[in-house]
């Protein structure tokens, strides 16, 4: 296997509208950065209501899916720069001092006009005002009440260089992530862009004469590249009612970093807890805190850590006497599938059905095994593995999201094939569970050590059990181990897109290329229909990236069962099904997509009126299954006597 290597609603049309280094470092550096700056009553055409009838539409190319934990092993990074060219806003003097003729070996000549013609369909059909929900809102009286911080997910956050040595000069405070720049850089000098963007493997902090840290304010996430919207929508409908730098933030962080170092190196933690309380202290009022995707997981972990004693310092009742909601946008609460085979083998889905001209573009950029080795050495990507075990995810013949009549289980984690004779023949397959210690198992010291010493992935069953890991801060990422705080005046909200297909297993077989030191691929060979496996991909329900069972479970069940929220701390779900517009290339307004969602009228609408301290009128909406899935996942109520809400 790996070789050891010790250092090296439509809801109206807008017209109106993987890796953790273990907690501990003897070489960490303190830098000085700081952050910068229901459904209520719905329209009658809203689709997003308990009456809508979802109507199918047109699935967008595959082509057209940049999702922001899929970066594909930084395949992501030609795909960003499509998307820019479908957006009609690239700049190609930007790309003047690229080398042209390396990126012309990898993306095919066709593609800048086929995404001109789509972008010019699209303004000529959506009349687009960025601002219409805000707007609308305005109008009926919202204004801006609760201070409201935003807290990006995985890679979504820009990273420049801060290094003044003789390799890092030429880069100094340009984005090395999240940037042309950072084409350009991928580019020109791969090999150190790879140096720079990599943490150290044994410290999982900077490694020697490089620093890099993540940019700060408003600029640092509202955009990927110069015209892909992340944050940027949710920010302009936030301004339409009154915020603005004094009374909102975004509390950027390094994604890298696995979350017990963002408070070793960066202070992340204390910074945050600091901009709560003086928030809180100007307005007197709480502060409403919107997360998305790794950002909820990060929240989580704030929460945990600033209740804990010889930590945060804030103690029991901090939260909830400075925090009025906890927004959770597309939260991977329990991980992402998609999580393992990327620090596996360096592969996903986007990956894996790539045509072989695409394979041998990006190939020649970084291999799998530079794919694996460098998202490992991102030791934030691996809190996203995948947590509850079978108990969640299923066993070989089980699992809670199995449809009625599927052939193959999706407790069948990763099925390993090979091909004789023309014959394919299974071996051991592998659950959730087993497939985490059998990447543990083939893997470096280094990330083994990092894994198990910053992360777990087990269930809590008794309420002894969750108080006792209070105490350990590898616990506080997973919600099956811990408690909720004791916050019983907060809300929580959970909105999260279904409705795209999403990985959920995979099949693998042994590697052919002699020169890679990793052994296993995913078998691309594999396309069953009547098992959902494209390529070797088997999707279920989710929003393209994060599955149902992740993004639903803990807000529909695991958070109603005592010993998890102990002070009865209010959730409500609001489900929106994606119902992409043929001609966006975003998805439109009605997107369900993990990232795209961000732009959706319906979230703006509804994080707004959080905001504004109108989110008791939001009444749940669910068009999944996730009740009843989460009914048949095998976690119970406490043997001491413990009930649901």
């Amino acid at each position: 296997m790996f070789a050891r290597r010790r250092k090296t609603v439509p809801e109206t049309v807008e017209t109106t509208p993987l890796l953790a280094p273990q907690e501990s470092s003897e070489s960490s550096k303190r830098t000085s950065n700081i952050f910068s700056t229901s459904k209520s009553e719905a329209p009658p055409s809203t689709p997003d209501s308990n009456n809508d009838t979802q109507k199918p539409k047109p699935r967008l190319s595959k082509r057209r899916g940049f999702s922001m934990f899929t970066i594909g092993g930084i395949a992501g990074m030609f795909l960003a720069a499509f998307v820019g060219v479908n957006r009609d806003i690239v700049n190609l003097d930007a790309l003047a001092d690229i080398r042209l003729d390396v990126l012309a070996d990898v993306i095919p000549a066709g593609i800048l006009k086929e995404a001109t013609d789509i972008s010019q369909r699209e303004k000529d059909k959506v009349p687009y005002d960025a601002f219409s929900m805000g707007l609308q809102l305005k109008n009926e009286g919202l204004k801006a009440e609760h201070p409201v911080i935003m807290i990006p997910g995985v890679i979504s956050t820009g990273l420049e260089s801060w290094g003044t040595g003789p390799s890092s000069r030429k880069w100094f405070r340009k984005r090395l992530w999240g940037s042309w720049h950072m084409l350009r850089a991928l580019v020109v000098d791969n090999a150190l862009w790879k140096q720079h963007i990599m943490l150290d493997k044994e410290t999982g902090l900077d490694p020697p004469g490089v620093k890099v840290r993540a940019a700060q304010g408003f600029d640092a996430t509202d955009f990927f590249i110069t015209g892909y919207w992340i944050w940027n929508k949710i920010i302009e409908n936030l301004a339409t009612i009154g915020y603005d730098p004094t009374n909102s933030y975004t509390a950027a962080y390094d994604w890298r970093l696995s979350y017990p170092n963002l408070e070793i190196r960066d202070q992340y933690f204390t910074r945050l807890k600091a901009y709560i309380e003086t928030a809180h202290k100007i307005s007197g009022k709480k502060v409403v805190l919107v997360s998305h995707s790794m950002g909820s997981q990060v929240t989580f972990f704030f929460m945990k850590w600033v209740e804990a004693e010889g930590y945060g310092g804030g103690g029991s009742a901090w939260v909830d006497t400075h925090v009025e909601a906890f927004i959770n946008v597309s939260g991977c609460m329990l991980g992402a599938a998609k999580g393992v085979p990327a620090v596996l083998s360096g592969e996903m889905k986007d990956t894996a059905q790539l045509n072989s001209f695409a394979v041998y573009g990006l190939e020649r950029f970084f291999s799998r095994e530079e794919r694996a080795e460098i998202l490992r050495a991102m030791p934030g990507i691996s809190s996203m593995l995948p947590k509850g075990g079978e108990a969640v995810w299923g066993n070989q013949t089980w699992a809670p999201d199995d449809e009625p009549g599927q052939q193959t289980s999706f407790g069948s984690f990763i099925k390993f094939t090979e091909v004789a004779n023309g014959t394919e023949h299974s071996s051991k397959n592998l659950t959730v569970s087993e497939s985490i210690d059998y990447l543990l198992k083939y893997s470096e010291d280094w990330y083994k050590d990092a894994v198990t010493g910053s992360y777990s992935h087990g269930v809590a069953t008794t309420r002894n059990d969750v108080e006792a890991n209070e105490k350990i801060p590898s616990k506080w990422v997973n919600p099956l181990e811990v408690r909720l705080p004791y916050a019983p005046s907060m809300k929580i909200y959970c909105f999260y897109g279904i409705g795209k297909p999403t990985e959920r297993s995979y099949y693998y077989r042994e590697s052919r290329d002699p020169l890679s030191r990793l052994n296993i691929t995913i078998d691309t060979t594999i396309n069953h229909a009547s098992t959902a496996a494209d390529h070797g991909v088997v999707v279920g329900e989710g929003d393209g990236t994060v599955s149902l069972l992740s993004a639903g479970y803990m807000c529909a069940k695991g958070w109603k069962i005592q010993r998890y929220n102990p002070s009865n701390i209010s959730i409500k779900i609001y489900e929106m099904p994606h119902e992409p517009t043929s001609f966006d290339i975003r998805g439109g307004p009605n997107t369900g997509d993990h990232v795209d969602i961000l732009g959706r009228q319906r979230l703006n609408e509804l994080i707004l009126r959080v905001a504004a301290g109108k989110g008791e009128g939001i009444e749940e909406f669910v068009k999944s299954n996730i009740r009843e899935i989460s009914e048949r996942v095998k976690i119970y109520e406490d043997p001491e006597g413990e009930v649901t809400q």
